[in-house]
């Protein structure tokens, strides 16, 4: 699934061709993704120019002066800048067009979603409850150590949840507690504010260098011009059960923790 990185590569990828650009036409393709695209948006974004591409955990949001279309792109979805006179392949399922160029969201599982609000954005009811976005100065010690006080799960299962911190996905999730040194399974309430501190610093150096590189290459992921991420080539747990540790050469191990198989060294990670 796009984490957060590759919805940034994402938002970077599309801005420079789409923004302060006039909507010319709209198509549907296939309107049931996961939820009913609204055919609303088709007389709403007539010969309106987007105004800004912004992101907000895995949301896309494309502002205009009428309202917000927010995209997600589910587990398989991604997004192109194409000619618009390319003939749109069975899996793209809604486009924006601008005369000459198209944005084209393709989702071949069709969990992603194509969705307007007249209202703030960041009110709707997808977005009201997250929590806060790891690359900014609200993710703080204070702020995590108080919601690690608050429950008691592994650390993995607290970084993960996005009504706590967004876009720590799975793959982010294993590295970041490799290079912190912690164990995916331990109680977050049990883990020291100096290691807390690091974990932070960790995710955030992790997610920045994942987003410099052009997100992770998943199965499902390309960028907007169909080249895949490069994160991949630096990975240390993340896929690699039974090869050795790059530090300590044990071998790496793998458990299943909420329905997710989580990587680990027993020797760095305690």
């Amino acid at each position: 699934m796009p984490e957060l990185p590759e919805v940034e590569t994402s938002c970077n990828g599309i801005r420079p061709h789409i923004i302060n650009k006039t909507v010319t036409q709209i198509m549907i393709h296939q309107p049931q993704l996961r939820w009913l695209i609204p055919l609303e948006i088709k007389t709403q974004l007539k010969n309106k120019k987007v105004l800004a591409v912004t992101r907000r955990a895995k949301y896309i949001l494309l502002t205009f002066d009428n309202g917000t279309l927010i995209l997600h792109l589910g587990m398989s979805g991604s997004l192109r800048i194409l000619s618009s006179k390319d003939i749109p392949d069975k899996h793209d399922h809604f486009e924006l067009i601008f005369n000459s160029i198209c944005l084209r969201m393709r989702d071949p599982r069709r969990f992603g979603a194509v969705l307007w609000t007249t209202k703030d954005p960041l009110e709707h009811p997808l977005l009201k409850t997250l929590g806060v976005e790891p690359l900014t100065s609200n993710f703080t010690l204070d702020y995590l150590l108080k919601k690690a006080k608050q429950r008691k799960v592994p650390i993995k299962t607290l970084i993960m949840d996005s009504k706590i911190v967004v876009g720590i996905g799975n793959i982010y999730a294993c590295e970041a507690l490799f290079k912190a040194k912690i164990a995916p399974h331990r109680a977050c309430f049990r883990i020291s504010k100096k290691r807390l501190q690091t974990l932070i610093e960790v995710i955030k150096i992790i997610l920045t260098e994942a987003i410099k590189q052009g997100g992770t290459t998943l199965k499902d992921f390309q960028q907007q011009d169909g080249k895949p991420g490069y994160f991949t080539q630096q990975l240390q747990v993340y896929g690699r059960e039974g090869e050795n540790c790059f530090v300590c050469q044990n071998k790496i191990k793998r458990k299943v923790m909420g329905q997710r198989s989580t990587f680990y060294c027993t020797t760095c990670q305690h």
